[in-house]
Parts: structure tokens; sequence; C-alpha cells
């Protein structure tokens, strides 16, 4: 597997096993990412009997392809969501995110739990050829809503002397997974069962009772929290309101104590950023991010990650070797703020979706915030995160993305991407057209075709080949397939339509 991030090789939850025959409890939680392992977590110190199922490994999704910055601001800046949001709203947001990174600093401490857990300063500093409007801008939208925040000149990367700096002090980062490792491990002591492998098919509710069904098994239960990171229970009106954007991180060997130890992210469009993990002996890992795109409009990964390695080395003085390369997606709502709560659809059944970039906090804080709702308790970040809020004053950001959906069925009239099957090479996808219909097609190392229809089972979006990912990724709502139809990103569930050769 070439895209392979920093933090795979820890093993969370490893005696979880496959759903087989039926289960009950107080919660199930669908889905053993951060937000939904930091959920149990919640449930279960205050006495609620739990279930964490998921379709892959444990935490083997999208939290395993994260950056790791800890951040207590909005991502897409404070200033941009004051916007749409209105001062006391963003405060709140503000408020809930620096929440969740003293509840990760609390649960580690709690537990003894080795994760390389610290806090740092963060510096926001002026991009290349770019106008230093935007940090005066974000500085005094900052300081509205009471977050520290201090003015300087200069940055500790090379030729950045003369940039315009934004610090935040109490910023933070750790190794997400050895985190939740601790966390899965406290959750099993407290009578947590995880069950992986095992794809939920539906979630329905029913006089009070919710059924979670999978292939070999359902469970039972009195509620439900859907944290898959893209909603498998709300199948449409939720997702209108996101836009999934694939991500670029690669990681390099340093000394120990080349750069000071600090998260570090520039203002160009999409933003760069450096940040640090400690390493074997003397040396530190430097991970290096960012050149976005939305999802499925590119298939260049290597393109991005040259001008990240060289973006890198014009900042970085002693830059060892590479190490690690890989990709993410990220879901970015269109007022910057996750859908947490409850699921407008029903009562008992909850959701926690869209990071915005801010996944790692925004999964604790939908912990704390659905544990509450759980437990039938107000909250005051309910409001903030409601599912089914229509934010009238981000109509341009939604008119913008959901762009991308017509765009998509436009593409059905189109050419395929090859003339035929044959000009397929090895370990090649492509879209290719057969009549009316287009196929989704791929030729292994050994030379067999695996063929699958291109519409994706969410809402039937035009599907585009993923060459880095090895993968199939829908451009309007962000579900991913393996190469043999298999769903591996909701909010698809069902596989793609087999197509005979």
């Amino acid at each position: 597997m070439t895209s392979k991030s920093l933090w795979m090789d820890i093993d969370v939850a490893p005696d979880a096993r496959v759903l087989d025959g039926a289960q009950e409890c107080d919660v199930a939680v669908i889905g053993s990412g951060i937000a939904g392992i930091s959920t149990a977590y919640e449930l279960c110190q205050r006495g609620k009997s739990v279930i964490v199922i998921d379709r892959g490994r444990i935490c083997g999704g999208m939290t395993s392809r994260t950056s790791a910055h800890l951040a207590p601001l909005c991502d897409d800046l404070v200033s941009e969501m004051t916007k749409i949001r209105g001062h006391e709203a963003t405060k709140l947001f503000c408020d809930s995110q620096a929440a969740a990174i003293d509840r990760i600093e609390e649960i580690q401490k709690i537990g003894k739990i080795d994760c390389d857990f610290r806090r740092l300063d963060g510096y926001l500093f002026q991009g290349r050829d770019m106008p230093p409007d935007i940090i005066d801008q974000e500085m005094d939208a900052v300081r509205e809503v009471g977050a520290p925040v201090h003015r300087l000149m200069g940055v500790s990367l090379k030729g950045c002397e003369g940039r315009h700096v934004l610090r935040y002090p109490r910023q933070a980062t750790f190794h997400p997974l050895k985190y939740l490792a601790g966390v899965a491990k406290a959750c099993s002591e407290n009578g947590v069962t995880f069950f992986r492998d095992s794809p939920v098919d539906e979630v329905t509710e029913d006089n009070g009772v919710v059924t979670v069904k999978a292939a070999r098994g359902a469970i039972r239960t009195k509620h439900a929290v859907v944290a898959t990171n893209s909603s498998i229970s709300d199948r449409f009106a939720i997702h209108t309101k996101t836009a999934p954007y694939r991500t670029y991180v690669i990681t390099f060997e340093i000394k120990r104590g080349a750069i000071p130890d600090a998260l570090y992210w520039d203002t160009e469009d999409p933003y760069h950023y450096v940040r640090l993990q400690p390493g074997p002996a003397n040396t530190d890992y430097v991970l290096v991010g960012g050149e976005d795109h939305k999802s499925g409009e590119a298939d260049d990964a290597d393109e991005r990650f040259d001008r990240l390695e060289a973006w890198a080395r014009s900042l970085v003085s002693g830059l060892g070797k590479e190490t690690h390369r890989w990709s993410g997606q990220v879901l970015d709502t269109i007022d910057y703020a996750g859908f947490i709560g409850r699921d407008s659809g029903g009562k008992n059944i909850y959701v926690a979706m869209g990071d915005s970039g801010q996944g790692l906090t925004h999964g604790v804080a939908g912990a704390m915030l659905n544990t509450s709702l759980v437990f039938g308790e107000d909250h005051p970040w309910k409001d903030i995160y409601e599912p089914g809020r229509v934010p009238l004053k981000a109509a341009k950001n939604f008119v913008t993305e959901n762009i991308t959906a017509l765009k998509s069925f436009a593409e059905y009239a189109a050419p395929g991407e090859i003339n035929s099957l044959d000009d397929l090479k090895l370990g090649k996808g492509a879209v290719v057209r057969r009549g009316l219909k287009k196929l989704a097609a791929f030729r292994d190392e050994a030379g067999a075709l695996h063929l699958r229809s291109a519409s994706c089972t969410h809402v039937g979006c035009h599907l585009h080949w993923n060459s880095f990912e090895t993968c199939w990724d829908c451009p309007c709502h962000g579900s991913m397939f393996d190469v043999e139809g298999q769903p591996i990103n909701a909010p698809a569930i069902g596989p793609l339509a087999r197509v005979e050769d």
C-alpha cells in the first residue's frame, strides 16, 4: 500500500470480532473513529452498556489519516465563520473545540495513556505573495470571541522572518491512534463490546427500539449514535450541506530540535502546514500537508506530493528522507460547524459528521454533546451543531458546493475516459462507456478485469478513479468504493452493481 499514515501501525481494540447473531445494549455506536470511540467512552463512564460496530478494522477509517492538529478555533478562519454564524455562535463553537482538547488532555492523564500529547503554540503565517490583511482581520475576530492571540513578525521557518504572523497559545497535538488505543482499552474494561468487519446495512427505529442491521447479525438498542464520518441514517438532506475534499500529507525525518516544536500553517488557498511528531532516538518526523481539492476532481497525487515537498524544503532546513505519504478525506460543511445531535428523522438516533478539517476536536465535542442528549439533558452547544439547521447566510456556499452534483450527473452524457477496455493498463482504473451506461473498470496486476457500475449507490453520482488510493471516489458526498465495488466510506451502503465482461 503506497498510502500509509504515520499512525497506522497501532492496532486499536485488537480483540474486536465480527458481529454474528443478535445483540442488545443501551446504546449502539456505528463507526469507530475518534467520534465513535469517544462517544462510547463518555457513555460507559456514565453507566450505559455500549456496542461499537464498524465496517472495517477499529479506527481504520479517516481518523487514522488525520494530521493530528488539535485546534481550539475554526479551521476555516474565525473571521469567516463569524460572517455566517455571528459572534455568539462562533464563540460557542470555539469554546466547544477548546473544551474537546481539554477533555483529551484529561482522559489521557486519567488513563495514563502514552500518546505524545503536548500543548503547543500555533502559528498562522502570511503565505507567499499573500496580503497581510487576513492576519489583521483574523486577529480582531479571534479577540472578539475571547481566545488568546498575539500579533508577531516572523516565524521560525526559513525565509519567513518578514512574514506577518498570529501566535495562538495552548493548541495541542498527539499520536491519535495511541490515544484511541488507550481509550478503547478503557472502554473494554468498562464493558463496551467492539465489532469489526461488520458493515451496517440499515438503522431503523420503531416504538422506541432502534435496530442496527448487519450482514450476519443485528443489534437491538434504546439509542444509536451514527458516527460514520458521513451519515448513513440521513440519506440525503444532511449531505447537501457538506462537501468532500481530498487532502494530502507527507512526512520526513529531521534531527530533533532542528525547528521548534509548534504548529505552523499559512494563509494560502489551499493552505499548507508543518507539524512535528516524536520519532526514534534523536529524530522527529515532520508532517507536511495541504494541496486539497474537491474529491474526485483530480487524480494527480504525485504532483501534489511533489509540490508539498518543494514547499517544505524551501522552508525547513535539514529535512531528511521521506518516510510516509497518505491522503484523507474531510467533509467541509457550508457553515464550518459539524452536524451533531438528534437525527431529524428519529427520536433515539443521533449523528456526528461534518468535520470541516477538525475531525479530532469535532469527534470529542460531539461525543460530549451526544452523550448529554442520550441522557435527556440540555446542552449549550446543541443549537450550534443542530443537524437540521438551515444556515441562511451560508446560501452561497450551499449553491457552490451543490453544483458538483449537477456537474456529476451531466458526466453520464460524456464519452468514456478510454475508448476500449483493451486500452486499460495493468494496475489502472478508468471509466468506460458501454452503450448508454458508464462502467468503472479496473485491471489488476495479473491482467484480470474488475467491472462495476460507475454510478454511486448513494444517490447515483458519477464516480472517478483515485489511482493513489486505488479506489473509486464520489465527488458529490464522499462515498468511496474498492475495486470489487464494496463501499469503504459512507454515505454509500450498498456495493456497486457488477457488470459482466
